[in-house]
């Protein structure tokens, strides 16, 4: 701030106003401090700020999932951590298209300070470094990569897919058809490989057929099911890498007259809602999205005053069977 003070030939003071948006400022002054702002490329520390007392912290929530039902259990652990600890929250939705430095611009100007990233935007490393540079605090939340002066909590995605095809075969199942998730998103390889793996350990052959990509939306998993459904011969049991396409094979399943589970098991992620809301229920790994949320962001306000810094938190996944998954017929 002294630095920009200098360039502009005015006083700290003057500056602090400006970055504050104060009103009282001639508008010439007002143009020559942000001409040195832009020119030294000042970002003020907003982490500092928050330690010298200016109100309670801010956090936003930045996403692009195209899952409601995900979206819906992080914002309720992300609520309940910010009412626990006088935060404040707002809901930002990210847009590739933007330039990340207007992204930032337009946090600063809501004066963020922190910044929760679901999945897939916590794993893309170059957006996180540009927001951290840009004066972010940074929690991931469902991260499946390592980025350096992050908080991160995850689960292990490449195990749990392990676990539940593992499940699936100990049923008797030995086709078994997988929907994975975009390639963008770097947990769906770990998935696809807990898949891959737990077909190997039991000796079964991998066939790229039961394997088809969707975005983890429902009109996604129909068509995926379709494709599935459609193969010579068709799988036993369908495995779909969240809940809302996992109730788009169900939906495709009674298209084609298929019993669940009686004709044909199907296995979720997430256990979000959507598992819980239609019938039979479905058989699905329990990523604890909601509790995911509220511990990065317990993690972020903490760091943002004073009390901690980057950490990576793991916490485990589980296995619930319902009502959609058996025996094959």
């Amino acid at each position: 701030m002294a630095d920009v003070a200098r360039a502009a030939g005015v006083s700290p003071m003057t500056v602090s106003r400006v970055v504050n948006r104060q009103t009282g400022i001639a508008p010439p002054t007002r143009a020559k401090v942000e001409a040195a702002i832009a020119q030294l490329r000042y970002v003020p520390n907003l982490a500092a700020r928050r330690l010298a007392g200016r109100g309670p912290c801010r956090l936003a929530l930045l996403h692009d999932n195209p899952s409601a039902a995900f979206m819906t259990e992080l914002l309720i652990g992300s609520l309940d951590a910010a009412r626990a600890q006088d935060a404040e929250l707002l809901i930002e939705f990210y847009d590739p298209e933007e330039p990340t430095e207007a992204v930032c611009e337009r946090l600063r100007g809501h004066r963020i300070e922190g910044l929760l990233l679901p999945a897939p935007l916590c794993d893309d490393r170059d957006l996180v470094e540009a927001l951290r540079d840009g004066g972010f605090a940074i929690a991931r939340i469902a991260a499946t990569r390592p980025i350096p002066e992050t908080i991160a909590v995850e689960i292990d995605n490449e195990a749990a897919t392990h676990a539940m095809t593992a499940h699936l075969i100990a049923l008797g199942h030995r086709r078994i058809g997988f929907i994975a998730g975009p390639p963008g998103h770097h947990c769906s390889a770990l998935r696809v490989a807990g898949y891959v793996r737990a077909l190997a350990e039991a000796g079964l052959p991998f066939d790229p057929a039961c394997v088809v990509t969707g975005d983890f939306t429902y009109r996604s998993g129909l068509a995926t099911s379709e494709a599935l459904l459609a193969l010579t011969p068709p799988p036993s049991a369908i495995f779909a890498s969240n809940d809302d396409m996992a109730a788009a094979a169900v939906a495709s399943a009674y298209r084609r007259h298929l019993g669940v589970p009686d004709d044909l098991s199907i296995c979720g992620f997430d256990d979000t809602a959507m598992a819980r809301s239609i019938w039979p229920e479905i058989t699905t790994i329990r990523q604890p999205a909601a509790e995911m949320a509220r511990r990065a962001a317990l993690l972020l306000i903490a760091q943002l005053r004073g009390g901690g810094g980057a950490t990576v938190l793991r916490l485990d996944f589980e296995l619930l069977r319902r009502a959609s998954d058996a025996p094959p017929p």
